[in-house]
């Protein structure tokens, strides 16, 4: 830890703890952060407050002329004018300046020193810095001591509230990111994934300007060849999870990009959810939440300080957030070989789609363009059936370029490295949620080794007559009944209606891409992307 001058960030608060080491944080937290506990695990226990999970509504990029054009505005990139945004960074900073003391973490973003960031983040609670201390890759004492002026500054005052009386303010929530001055603001909220995803959308503007896919994905890598694979997939499909293999190396749980180079994860952390976990479905996850990581939102019993991650009174959106070296199969530094196999997860609570896949050349981009999950019945407020929910690229909260840019991205990465293109769903099966049964965590994972292997590449697949895609006919160690969705409902006609309803879900939602004359074709077949790399 040392002592840091913030002047320059107009921050006159005269005690700063500068990188300050998990114990001290610890210590501090206890200290000055009322609720806050220690597990009987060790991790630390905090509390987000009023928000339990981000804000998308309430993100804002400054619209600026040298920005402007690469940015897809409208349903996730909404605009403030560079004054609003100097009205929140000012309500910010003297927010700040009340303050007794200041937490400052600097860090690095992506572990390619080619497309390194350099980020500084200044927080009032230790419980944020100890949380983005974990999740960045941490400097070294002489990387800290060169580590000079920061390329992008975070103003993390989420106990203090935007005004709604400031133009493009809609709530008293507003985290807005500034490409041109290299800042971001957070007020009115405190949960502490805002931070984390603030740092991705940067990331997701910066790498596609110098050629490299940035990516919402896990990854992991073979441990003899090095041969990686990558896994998209919207919160709760399994990211995590599936990454937490340990036959194969981390590479990391959730932010990637994809150079001419290879694969490099961006952050130093794991984010896991911990609603349900448990020692015996999860081992490496579990024993990775001990001291120095932190643990949000959950219940614990006063005796003990056991938590009871089965408890959702919080909330459902519990999180671990641990370093990525606390995981015994990570690879450091976190970089990998290009991607032989690109996984879609979706957790289809319809029950319709086949729990794996093929997908050629067209269908890759149809369904990476789509980005499909469902949520589930009692999940949200008014949710009586399952719903479907569309995500471009699997991420799209946190796109800056419209889809179209990422696409083409990963088009060109599929086409150029030979990589196979999988559908697997980690959701029901033999009947929508409240009739089928979710599809069982070790036969997923007997899917996954199977497409590591090379075994599903020469197992018989069938087109499907509904969705167009190739369900694999069998797999090592998965039941062969539930490769076949429609055999393995009991009644066959109302598979059809749902599979039908689904199908015309997907095609709705691709109908928006459609109409922009960016994308065109039908389920079979996106031209922009078979031009240069045909259908296998």
């Amino acid at each position: 830890m040392s002592i840091l001058d913030l002047s320059k960030q107009g921050l006159t608060v005269k005690t700063v703890l500068h990188n300050a080491a998990p114990s001290c944080l610890y210590e501090e937290a206890i200290r000055f952060e009322p609720g806050t506990t220690i597990a009987d695990s060790g991790a630390l226990i905090a509390y987000s407050g009023e928000k339990t999970g981000r804000s998308p509504l309430d993100k804002r990029l400054v619209r600026n002329p040298a920005s402007e054009p690469d940015i897809w505005w409208g349903p996730v990139n909404f605009p403030i004018d560079e004054v609003s945004f100097a009205i929140n960074r000012e309500r910010a900073k003297d927010y700040l300046n009340t303050r007794d003391r200041l937490y400052v973490v600097d860090a690095f973003a992506g572990w390619d020193p080619q497309y390194r960031i350099k980020v500084r983040i200044i927080c009032s609670r230790p419980y944020h810095a100890l949380f983005i201390y974990q999740m960045l890759i941490r400097p070294t004492d002489q990387e800290l001591i060169d580590f000079g002026t920061p390329d992008f500054v975070i103003y993390n005052a989420g106990r203090f509230p935007a005004s709604r009386l400031t133009p493009g303010m809609t709530s008293n929530t507003s985290v807005d990111v500034n490409f041109e001055r290299g800042e971001v603001v957070i007020l009115g909220t405190e949960y502490a994934g805002e931070m984390k995803k603030g740092i991705f959308t940067i990331m997701n503007y910066l790498m596609p300007k110098q050629g490299v896919l940035s990516m919402h994905c896990s990854a992991t890598a073979d441990r003899v060849t090095g041969r990686s694979s990558i896994l998209f997939g919207l919160s709760g499909t399994g990211k995590t999870t599936l990454s937490a293999d340990p036959n194969r190396l981390l590479i990391g749980d959730d932010e990637h990009g994809w150079s001419d180079d290879g694969i490099f994860n961006i952050e130093g952390g794991c984010y896991a959810k911990a609603i349900y976990l448990s020692r015996e479905s999860e081992p490496e996850i579990f024993q990775a939440l001990r001291f120095g990581s932190v643990l949000e939102n959950v219940v614990y019993d006063n005796a003990h300080h056991h938590v009871d991650f089965n408890n959702s009174t919080i909330t459902q959106n519990t999180r671990g957030a641990y370093p990525v070296e606390y995981m015994t199969n990570a690879r450091i530094p976190c970089l990998a070989n290009h991607p032989t196999d690109v996984i879609f997860l979706t957790c289809d609570a319809f029950g319709v789609i086949p729990p794996v896949s093929r997908l050629t050349s067209d269908q890759a981009m149809y369904h990476f363009i789509n980005g499909y999950t469902a949520k589930v019945a009692g999940t949200e407020v008014g949710i009586q059936e399952p719903q479907a929910t569309f995500s471009p690229c699997f991420g799209g909260p946190f796109l800056v370029w419209h889809p179209k840019k990422y696409a083409d991205l990963l088009a060109e990465r599929i086409r150029t490295h030979h990589a196979s293109v999988w559908l697997v769903n980690t959701g029901w099966c033999g009947g929508p949620y409240g009739v089928g049964s979710r599809m069982e965590l070790r036969q997923t994972r007997a899917i996954i080794d199977a497409i590591h292997s090379g075994e599903l590449k020469n197992i018989p697949t069938q087109a499907d007559p509904i969705f167009g895609f190739n369900r694999v006919t069998s797999c090592p160690n998965v039941p062969a009944e539930i490769l076949n969705p429609r055999q393995y409902w009991r009644d066959p006609a109302a598979y059809d209606t749902a599979a039908q309803k689904l199908e015309g879900l997907f095609r709705d939602n691709y109908a928006q891409f459609e109409e922009g004359a960016i994308f065109r074709g039908t389920m079979d077949g996106w031209k922009g992307f078979s031009d240069c790399c045909p259908a296998e």
